[in-house]
């Protein structure tokens, strides 16, 4: 009987697949919904500073790749942590992982209930869903990732679809007035914590440490990703603001997805329904993904990472997942105040584990070197 391995090295990637997949990670959920949380034209700017402060944690983040601790993977972690300890972080990662498997396949199902199928039942594009996903993941890590390169190339050139709404008669100049906030004690706080959040997914490149080529320029690869996600994100937001204008803008949910329901094709009558298709592989991508960190803390946590996988394990931890989400979906996911409760736990775990990740495994990197 073949062995069924997940996390065998064989391969390792070079930094075009650290772009596709910072990037995707990036622009999967919260893209969708950013313009209706923003709304204000002077918001631009937030998504420009924060891109430059981004890149600040990007150079943290390029620090910790180049050290000796980040080229030995777990056992590096071993190192920097202890065994109990990083034991306890796995614990907590679980339960992190299991909040953004549960919001971003929640959110987009909303979304594919909403314009495409209004009466079909949830729970069967959940499970369809993880189906997928499972399918992906038990191929292993590496092919799980190579799947990033379908993911970017189905999905990135979706942003030209959005060129008409920067021309007249439909683009409005008069909605990007004003950039500067009149109010004179604004501070953005939720926004800035919304954008934030939305620019992570770099941090969670350290668990794939051991299959990313060694040596390799890993800043100029993440500045790539992360400029040509605050790029997507401000002409995305920018298109927004000269259709609705900020007075509608707020009360749209998906204002991106509505805005591509009103352009008509030829070929296509429903092209919103196209594209939200589309979209779906970049979900696959990142679920599968989750899916083998999930397995991988689980393991983590009873000590047998140094054990095969088995797929007994892998399964009873996809059952876990997938039970959590149609659990969710079904009772703590109908109201607006209950999807509003989940985004912001996703929102606030996404915020503080990048502001905290590339500063706290540089500091203990740098404090085991010297001592």
């Amino acid at each position: 009987m073949a062995s069924f391995s997940l996390y065998d090295k064989n391969t390792t990637f070079s930094g075009v697949y650290v772009v596709f997949m910072v990037n995707r990670m990036q622009t999967l959920y919260l893209l969708l919904i950013m313009p209706s949380y923003l709304v204000h034209p002077y918001m631009i700017w937030v998504i420009l500073t924060l891109g430059i402060l981004s890149q600040l944690n990007l150079l943290l983040l390029s620090k910790w790749f180049s050290s000796n601790a980040a080229s030995r993977g777990y056992q590096g972690f071993v190192q920097l942590f202890g065994e109990r300890t990083l034991r306890f972080f796995a614990f907590l990662g679980l339960f992190i992982i299991l909040i953004k498997i549960i919001v971003l396949t929640l959110g987009i199902g909303t979304v594919v209930h909403q314009y495409i199928y209004p009466s079909m039942n949830s729970n069967w594009f959940i499970l369809f869903i993880f189906l997928i996903c499972y399918y992906i993941a038990a191929q292993g890590l590496e092919k799980t990732v190579s799947f990033v390169v379908i993911a970017f190339l189905s999905t990135t050139w979706m942003l030209i679809a959005f060129y008409p709404f920067f021309l007249p008669p439909t683009a409005s100049l008069h909605n990007l007035y004003p950039l500067i906030p009149t109010e004179g004690s604004f501070i953005p706080w939720k926004q800035l914590l919304f954008v934030w959040s939305a620019l992570s997914g770099p941090e969670f490149l350290v668990f794939l440490t051991p299959w990313l080529k060694p040596q390799q320029n890993m800043l100029k690869y993440m500045t790539m990703a992360n400029a040509f996600t605050v790029v997507e994100y401000a002409i995305l937001f920018i298109a927004a603001l000269l259709f609705f204008g900020s007075t509608y803008l707020s009360k749209t949910r998906f204002p991106l997805v509505d805005m591509i329901g009103y352009l008509q094709f030829p070929l296509f009558e429903r092209m919103d329904k196209m594209l939200i298709s589309i979209h779906l592989f970049i979900l696959v991508f990142v679920i599968s993904i989750f899916i083998l960190y999930f397995y991988g803390a689980v393991r983590i946590v009873l000590g047998t990472s140094d054990k095969q996988t088995t797929r007994f394990g892998f399964t009873t931890c996809w059952l876990v997942i997938l039970a959590s989400s149609v659990i969710t979906n079904e009772w703590l996911w109908k109201s607006g105040e209950e999807q509003s409760l989940w985004l912001n736990l996703e929102v606030w775990s996404r915020a503080v584990t990048y502001l905290f990740v590339p500063a706290l495994l540089l500091a203990l990197t740098k404090l085991k070197e010297k001592f």
